[in-house]
């Protein structure tokens, strides 16, 4: 469906619906037309917000959308009244971004179409359609009838899907949407499918392929008050190792930094330009973070990891830290000037992401230089383990946080935070030859 915004007059009335009969030929979606016009003139807040409720209304009575279950919507609990709530007020209040939001009262023009099936579904036969933008202006979009559920029931009824152009948007342009339905349960299912047979695959690979070490060899059958004492005694062993606090210390905030700023890139990228985001759509994402942003994390790992194989942790243990934790000021330098160039985005995510992947193989390499010694299996997992918690815990007040600073703020406060992993790793001692190859190893023993 393509959509036009220009200098047009528009009228805030719902089409009449037509007595709909069923057609032959195979099911599919009619509407009221492929093309729409949206004028660039502003229309009136109050009455806008009027004519969208009675829209979803009657989408609602038709059983095109779900109805708001009023008695689902619960309270504010104790922690939220007395403790985030006033506390978020505080820190929004002293060091929230001060946004200018529009004053005007008017919102963007709208158009609206009119949809239903060509004939009658199959018994407890669900249709959804989804409609998203497919190319053009992202200035226009849908804000009413995203997703319309069709059934037995109201295949005769008439839907409706309300366009809106911004109300910035004063030129002719125009977006083209595309209207997506199909067996959405078993599409889930396929997808699910394929995952497993990968990961049975990967299990059969590990199994056969991996060359085993000379340490990993079957022993014989031990008895059971053994084995809860070995396990105690593991953890025991662990918790004694030497540098026990500093290396906890690392483990839980060498990422303290880059746990917030991994939960906020998506929504950053997402998010329209009024309220800080970069406004990009969901398969430029795809492309700027999911596929060039996995390259450069990869890279930054394997030449982090060739990097460390010369000059060992110690050498390199620095630079990769200062890699990870200052890349992240492209974020910072997208937040303040919300740049529209796709390639200047791209740049940033992949230094970002290559920084990350660089820096992250000093951490990995610690993990495995603190685990060495007896029980080394054991005590690297118990690592891993605190490494998880270190990337959670941020993670969980990260976008409440951003809700209170907005995203220029955040991203200072991300910056900020780079100074706990650096005094984490500065309390660190590491031997010298670790991580080198075994042959310098020896020479410089010799």
């Amino acid at each position: 469906m393509d959509i036009s915004p220009q200098y047009a007059q528009t009228i805030l009335e719902i089409p009449k619906s037509s007595n709909i009969v069923q057609k032959d030929g195979d099911i599919h979606f009619v509407t009221s037309g492929s093309s729409l016009k949206i004028g660039t003139s502003g229309i009136n807040k109050d009455s806008l917000d009027i004519f969208l409720k009675k829209v979803h209304a009657l989408n609602e009575q038709n059983g095109f959308i779900l109805k708001e279950d009023e008695k689902a919507k619960k309270e504010d609990g104790w922690w939220t009244k007395s403790v985030s709530k006033p506390f978020g007020d505080w820190i929004k209040d002293n060091f929230g971004e001060k946004i200018e939001t529009n004053t005007s009262n008017l919102a963007g023009n709208i158009s609206i179409v009119s949809v239903n099936l060509s004939k009658t579904p199959e018994l407890e036969e669900e249709i959804v359609l989804n409609t998203t933008l497919q190319s053009g202006d992202k200035s226009i979009s849908v804000v009413q009838g995203e997703r319309l559920s069709f059934t037995q029931n109201n295949w005769d009824k008439t839907a409706y899907i309300v366009f809106q152009a911004d109300p910035k948007l004063k030129e002719v342009s125009n977006a083209t949407f595309k209207g997506m339905s199909g067996n959405i349960p078993f599409a889930w299912s396929v997808v699910f499918f394929v995952l497993a047979v990968l990961f049975i695959g990967l299990f059969l690979y590990h199994r056969i392929f991996l060359p085993k070490p000379k340490s990993d060899e079957m022993k014989a059958k031990v008895p059971a008050d053994s084995i809860m004492k070995e396990f105690f005694g593991t953890f025991k062993s662990f918790f004694k190792k030497p540098q026990i606090a500093a290396a906890l210390f690392f483990m839980l905030t060498f990422r303290f930094a880059e746990a917030q700023l991994l939960k906020l890139i998506n929504p950053f990228l997402l998010d329209p330009k009024d309220i800080g985001g970069l406004g990009l759509t969901t398969g430029e994402v795809g492309f700027v973070y999911g596929t060039l942003g996995i390259i450069g994390l990869t890279l930054g790992g394997i030449i982090g990891g060739l990097a460390a194989a010369k000059g060992g942790l110690k050498k390199w243990l620095w630079p990769m830290t200062l890699s990870m934790l200052l890349t992240a000021a492209t974020f910072l330098f997208l937040s303040f000037t919300q740049t529209e160039s796709l390639l200047l985005i791209n740049i940033c995510v992949f230094i970002e992401q290559f920084g990350y992947g660089f820096g992250f193989t000093a951490y990995m390499l610690y993990l495995m230089y603190f685990a060495d010694g007896e029980h080394k299996t054991a005590h690297y997992a118990i690592c891993t383990g605190f490494m998880a918690l270190g990337m959670m815990v941020p993670g969980m007040f990260a976008g409440w946080l951003q809700e209170q600073l907005g995203y220029n703020h955040f991203f200072l406060w991300v910056m900020i935070c780079s100074i706990v992993p650096i005094i984490a790793v500065s309390l660190l001692k590491i031997d010298p030859n670790y991580g080198k190859p075994k042959a310098k190893e020896e020479g410089n023993n010799n």
